[in-house]
Order: C-alpha cells, then structure tokens, then sequence
C-alpha cells in the first residue's frame, strides 16, 4: 500500500538514524492473525517512508506469537509480539525465565468478534446460550448432563433456522479462541443453568467451568488453526457452515459473508467503541525494549504504528475495520517514554 500523507511530527521520526550495528537490520514480528493485516499495513508504509527496511511481519496466532517472543533476547528472536489477548501471567514468566523481562504492553485498538456464513443463505441472531448448546461437548438436557445431541441450530432454539449446525471456530493458539470462550460459551454456559448443573455433576466450580468451553469432537465444531482466509474457504465449500471472524476481516468480505447479530446486537465499528456489541476485545502488541536501540527502527516502528497518521480514527487501520482507541494519546505517550510492564 502506500501512505504518503505524514504529518510533520511522524515525518519527524523518520529523521532518527540508527546508531547501534547489528547483523540484523529489519524489525520481526510475529503473533495474532487478527493484528496480522493492520500490522502489515503499518510495517508496508514504514516500510515506504521510513530509512529502515520493510519489517517482517509473520503470524500464526497470539500465543504463538508470545512464545516465539519468550524464547530469549538478542537478534535471533523476535521483536514484537501481536496479540488479540493481553499476555497471561504465565507467559510473562515464561519470558522472564529466558532473560526477557522488560516488556512494553502496547494497545492499538479495538475489534469484535463477528459470526458470519454464507450471504445466500439463511440470517441468523444468535445469543451465547445459542453457542454454549450448538458446541459444547456437554449439555444439560432435563436437568442431566449428557453429550451433545444437537444437530440442528433449530433444536438449540426453535427461533433459529432449520440448518445443520457446523461451526468454523478459531484454534486454540489463537487469542480470538479465548475470547470465544470467555465472552460467549462461558457466558452461554451460565445463562442456560448449566454452570450450575456441571458444577454439581463435576463436585466443583472450576471443573465445571472447563467443561463450559469444551467443545465437541464429532465434526460439528471444527478448529482452525490458520487465518481467517481457511475458515472463509471453509464456509465458502459448506454453505451450511458458520465462521468466528475477527469484525474487520468480515467487513472487507462482505460480499461473501453475512453476519449474524449477538444478543440483538449488530457488529460494528460504532457497537463496539460504545460498548454496546457483547463481543469485542483490545488488541495489543508487545515490545522486547532490550532490542530498541539495538534492532534498527524498533521504537520508530512502535511509534508509527500508535501515531494518528496510524491508528487515529481518520487514519489507514480505521478504514480497514480497527476501532480506534479513545485513550491513543496515552499509549503514544507510553511509547515514546519505552514505559514496560
């Protein structure tokens, strides 16, 4: 792409020459396929205005992404982290085991996350019990905890359409799969009784809340563990399928998909910065600060990337699907300071 409109302030930037040698000169980032396009968009036109090579932008989902980030510092490991979750604890300790312990948190947005299938075929308003009974691997049905036996979206709500239930749903080392399952199964979960009902059955709360959002094996909820373009091709060779999509990737295939609405919700940019939408997340990237002043444009790149000229509500990532954050100048400000965790 290229973005040539700048403000003098960004273009300031672009004037800061590296001064460290390294056998490495291009920033690597690596993580969430959700942040994977908005990324790309920022490293392309840093890439274009910027004395530093194009960064090497990668994916294959947050947690991924965070692991590769742990594994050390020094100019075999990577850069920055994308994530569509905040790190876990556990990761962080991960990191600190392997010497990477100053760590900037850096929050670029807002996104939803969308339930889309096929625009030919059947409109769909879903709530998170309509999910918690459609895929999990166990369901309450007169008041006994037994395996799914749902195959139609209309025997988990007469409401729904008679269509054959088969869910495309993001793989587990996405962070878009954790937010699934906090803000959706989970949530359907306690709606319905069930959580009440497992926890019974299972002698305990935490038993029952895993049992919330584990989903069936029969072929009716099927993990994806690539991007949202195979959970598109997935739906687009089985009309009856139905995708978990990260609202920007739905919003530039439109002509391909329809959404559905969640609890009486339709997504959008404007549902989501209100708060009105139930499921939408922050999305993040992380910074190794150990590597900026050593990696060429490492703390260019993070400026660029949380500048108005980016992230801004008029700027590219906006346009693209991102809502943006109302609190940006308080992530810039932490950038520019390198503040960590």
């Amino acid at each position: 792409m290229s973005f040539m409109k700048l403000t003098a302030s960004v273009l300031a930037i672009a004037a800061v020459s590296a001064t460290a040698a390294t056998a490495r000169d291009q920033v690597q980032v690596a993580g969430s396929s959700t942040v994977l396009p908005y990324s790309t968009i920022v490293a392309e036109a840093f890439g274009e205005n910027f004395d530093f090579p194009t960064p090497v932008v990668e994916s294959g989902g947050s947690s991924a992404g965070l692991k590769k980030f742990c594994e050390g510092v020094g100019e075999n490991f990577v850069d920055v982290a994308n994530s569509s979750r905040k790190i876990k604890d556990s990761e962080i300790e991960a990191c600190a085991a392997n010497g990477v312990t100053d760590i900037m948190e850096v929050r670029i947005g807002y996104d939803g996350i969308v339930f889309a299938s096929d625009i030919a075929g059947n409109s769909f308003a879903f709530t998170p019990e309509d999910w918690y009974k459609a895929l999990a691997a166990e369901v309450v049905v007169d008041g006994a905890v037994v395996a799914n036996p749902y195959t139609m979206w209309n025997e988990v709500n007469p409401a729904l359409p008679a269509q054959e239930i088969q869910a495309f749903v993001p793989g587990t080392k996405h962070g878009t799969r954790e937010v699934f399952e906090v803000n959706v199964l989970e949530k359907g979960c306690e709606a319905t009784g069930a959580l009440e009902v497992l926890t019974a059955a299972k002698g305990d709360k935490k038993a029952a809340a895993k049992a919330c959002i584990a989903l069936r094996t029969d072929g009716r909820s099927v993990d994806i563990d690539g991007d949202y373009t195979e959970t598109l091709a997935r739906i687009e060779s089985n009309k009856n399928g139905i995708g978990v999509f990260g609202l920007a990737f739905y919003e530039n295939n439109t002509d391909k998909l329809q959404v559905a609405t969640m609890s009486g919700i339709v997504p959008s940019t404007e549902s989501i910065s209100t708060g009105e939408y139930p499921v939408s997340r922050p999305l993040y990237f992380y910074v190794k600060k150990a590597h900026i002043g050593v990696i060429p444009g490492l703390k260019e790149y993070a400026v660029f990337f949380v500048s108005d000229d980016m992230a801004g509500s008029d700027g590219p990532l906006a346009q693209y699907g991102l809502v943006s954050d109302p609190a940006l100048a308080e992530t810039q400000a932490l950038v520019a300071s390198e503040g960590t965790m």
